[in-house]
Formats: C-alpha cells, structure tokens, sequence
C-alpha cells in the first residue's frame, strides 16, 4: 500500500533565529485565532472555560458602559510591547484616539490605560508573573487579574508605582468591586456566576 506524502510542517513551525517578531503575526499563514507572541515564541490558547467567557464578556460589556467618552474598551485584541512582544489581554481600554482604523490588528502599548486577563489553566504563570512585568515596562497604569475561585471570580488590582516602575496591589475583591480608577465602577462580581448556580444559592 502506497503511502501518500505527509502534509508539509506550518511555516510557523521553525523560528527563525532569534525568535518570531510582532510584525510577523500580522503574516504568518494559518495561525491558531488569539495566538500571542512572548519573548519571540509563539502562544496558542487552550480551549475557553465557560467561566473565562463570562468573566471576559462581563468586563468588556460593564467597562464599555461605565467608560468616558474619550476611552475605548476593545476584547482580545494584542498590544505592542517590543519587537518579540505582542500580548492579546482578555480585555483592554485604550486612549479612544488611536482607535481609527477598523482594519487596525494591535495597539501601541502606550495607549493602554487598563489591562485585565482572565486567568487559565494553562495562563497561571504568563498571567501571575510573565505580562505584569512586561506590562510594567511599558508603563500601563492599570492591571487586573481575574481568577476563579470555585465558581466566583476574585478581582485582583493593582496600580503602577511611579517611583518602583512596578505594580503594587490595591485591592483583592470578591463579591463587589469599587474602585476610583482609571473611572469609577462599583461592580456585582457575582453576576459572572452562572445563572443556574445563582439561583440555587
């Protein structure tokens, strides 16, 4: 029995020296839809929990809502950090300006005021320890990890410290989360709950 020729290896498969760059994201043929790029290497998402979706549908829908005007808040959309840098937040909110083309695939960091990642599985160690320094590093103000706790999302917030040029905690929120900045929002946390679980308790 004859066998057919194998299927040729993604041209993404092999590097090239030195590690993939920001800009090949926008030309690589056949990416995986969300992949990220860290430090030059490629980073594909596992398959979404019900509890991610909501959690992120819940941040975007509620900061779009609560934004001013001159802000815009954009889901899983990558960002600029450096040539072999190219994260995608769960959920970002950007100075509205350099929102202009629709045909647009990243923004600069700089434009960032707000980062919020939903933490996975696979994500703890990238969403704990690897973005907040990058984040750091490019000086966006604002950070939030939302992790889930048994079922319930618990908030985590920091804030850039000028001085350290890192980011220090001001805040672990559970059922309700108000805060000053970058707007004010005084959130319900508990409507990422799915509704039948809601209902029982």
């Amino acid at each position: 029995m004859s066998v057919g020729p194998e299927a040729p290896e993604p041209r993404w498969a092999v590097p090239p020296v030195g590690g993939w760059t920001a800009d090949d994201l926008d030309t690589l043929p056949n990416l995986p839809p969300h992949t990220e790029l860290i430090d030059g290497s490629l980073v594909f998402v596992s398959p979404q929990t019900l509890f991610h979706s909501r959690a992120v549908s819940f941040f975007e829908w509620q900061l779009q809502s609560l934004a001013p005007p001159e802000l815009e808040v954009v889901r899983e959309f990558t960002i600029d950090i450096d040539r072999y840098n190219r994260p995608e937040p769960d959920v970002i909110v950007v100075d509205g300006d350099i929102v202009q083309d629709p045909g647009q695939t990243r923004f600069p960091a700089e434009s960032v005021c707000l980062a919020v990642e939903v933490v996975s599985d696979e994500s703890v160690t990238r969403d704990r320890e690897t973005k907040p320094v990058k984040y750091a590093r490019v000086k966006i103000p604002h950070f939030w990890r939302v992790e889930n706790h048994g079922g319930r999302a618990v908030v985590y917030v920091f804030e850039l410290e000028p001085a350290t040029g890192a980011y220090t905690s001001t805040g672990i929120f559970h059922d309700r989360m108000k805060v000053s900045v970058p707007f004010e929002m005084d959130l319900d946390l508990t409507a990422i709950t799915p509704r039948r679980r809601a209902a029982q308790e």
